[in-house]
């Protein structure tokens, strides 16, 4: 036998002991051009009421010298997504510096509301604003700023602007064709086209509240608190980072969802700040390992509930899935914090909880979310912008740390410090300054010293995930 039939014959013979069936699409497809032979594609008429939506934003920081030290602000975090820092202007003062930086913003409001990201704001001075296809700068105030969402809302002094149209998170799909919009480099106003590449998006380490639309649309220095629109031209969130080890795009940016600017937008302008709910409880997701244990298969299992909160008040136990909040279906752990977080302090709520696999209703009224770390008073020292206690066991108890984890609890990050713009948060544990452990006062006083000046790697446990932040 020809050894190429040979070959043809034991390959069909194996396929047929294995027994395998495969699923085959149909055949003979049809290739033609998406549009006619005289019409080009184009999704301009789409995109050009967004972009008249969406503003350039540069901002001015000056910063005096204090001793000889220039006050620092090269934010490994942020600035590789951020913009342009540290451009000198000519014949400046050798005692004060002035920062330039470049952003995107949305407008929301015809009567001249700017929504963007927090970090863009930074610590500026002043803030500029220029509109899609006018050479006009506005000057922009600040109306508040929120950094556990790193949203910001400005407002310039204009009429009859051009608001985006807002979409709704539940309307967003794997898949959906996307454009970002924004002020990439500094060049002017750029569309990119790309596709929403995730949903619910966590863990990323920018943020407190993550809840990441990915996507990998080309996003770019100076992109963040620009637009990502749907393919109607629908604001779907506002282009917040980037994953790169370089600075330039590698398809992996995140964006932070519609529903959250939304509520984050509207209490910025109604009071200046966000006051977020507070229910008390430890959460975690519906693994496969429990879903036998449940009849319902999505929502948050109660894992401890904090003393004196609504939770404890309402006899909420260890072991109970929040499945609903309001008659509306908890997808997950981040989904049921988004929705408790939307509300307002001394709002009344209705969770729908499975206990025992038997349904019940719970209805609390929700307390704030400051405060529900407090400083303890004792046992703490303040360093580098940071209020550091040590991990006793009545601290571990208080905030349901694991017994074995060991390190500094970060009670208070110094507003406006070095430490706040290298990302620590109020809760982190420190537990390793580049190859040093910290375990003692001493041995973060030491560490930091012996580094100091120098860009240094130090690790914090964020609820139970180990970040690595980067701070001189």
């Amino acid at each position: 036998m020809h050894k190429s039939i040979l070959i043809s014959v034991l390959l069909s013979a194996s396929l047929l002991a294995g027994n395998i069936t495969f699923e085959n699409a149909p055949t003979n497809p049809k290739h033609r051009l998406p549009n006619g032979e005289n019409e080009i594609l184009s999704f301009h008429d789409i995109l050009k009421n967004s972009m008249d939506a969406v503003v350039n934003i540069s901002t001015k920081t000056i910063v005096k010298n204090q001793g000889g030290y220039n006050r620092l602000f090269n934010d490994p975090f942020f600035q590789e997504f951020f913009g342009q820092r540290g451009l000198r202007q000519p014949n400046q003062q050798p005692s004060t510096k002035r920062d330039n930086a470049l952003g995107s913003g949305v407008i929301v409001s015809k009567d001249g509301y700017i929504v963007t990201n927090n970090h863009v704001l930074d610590d500026a001075d002043e803030i500029t604003v220029t509109i899609n296809h006018s050479d006009k700068e506005y000057l922009a105030k600040v109306i508040g700023k929120d950094k556990d969402s790193d949203l910001a809302v400005i407002k310039i002094e204009a009429n009859n602007l051009k608001p985006i149209a807002l979409s709704h998170a539940n309307e967003i799909k794997l898949g959906d064709v996307v454009f970002a919009i924004g002020n990439p480099f500094g060049v002017g106003q750029t569309v990119t086209q790309g596709i929403v590449s995730a949903l619910n998006k966590d863990h990323v380490g920018i943020n407190k509240y993550e809840n990441f639309i990915q996507t990998d649309a080309s996003i770019n220095p100076g992109n963040s608190g620009g637009a990502l629109i749907d393919s109607r031209g629908a604001l779907i969130g506002i282009n917040s980072a980037i994953l790169s080890q370089t600075g330039g795009n590698h398809g992996i940016g995140f964006t932070i969802p519609v529903d959250m600017v939304r509520n984050v937008v509207s209490k910025l302008i109604k009071d200046g700040k966000v006051s977020r709910g507070f229910i008390g409880v430890n959460i975690s997701k519906v693994t496969s390992d429990l879903k036998s244990l449940y009849e319902h298969k999505k929502g948050a299992i109660i894992t401890d509930v904090q003393p004196n909160s609504p939770a404890q008040k309402a006899q909420l136990q260890r072991g109970d899935l929040i499945y609903a909040v309001n008659d509306i279906p908890v997808k997950g752990p981040h989904d049921l914090q988004e929705r408790i977080t939307a509300f307002n302090p001394n709002d009344t709520i209705t969770l729908s909880i499975e206990r025992d696999k038997q349904n019940l209703t719970k209805t609390l009224s929700l307390s704030s979310t400051e405060g529900s770390i407090n400083t303890l008073g004792q046992n703490q020292i303040e360093l580098e912008g940071l209020y550091l206690s040590e991990l006793t066991p009545t601290l571990k108890q208080t905030y349901q740390i694991p017994s074995n984890i060991t390190g500094l609890f970060i009670e208070k990050v110094v507003e406006k410090s070095q430490a706040e713009a290298n990302g620590f948060l109020t809760g982190d544990i420190l537990i390793q300054i580049e190859n040093r452990r910290i375990e003692t006062f001493n041995d973060a006083q030491k560490a930091f010293a012996d580094y100091k000046g120098q860009t240094k790697r130090v690790y914090v446990n964020r609820q139970g995930y180990i970040l690595l932040l980067v701070t001189r």
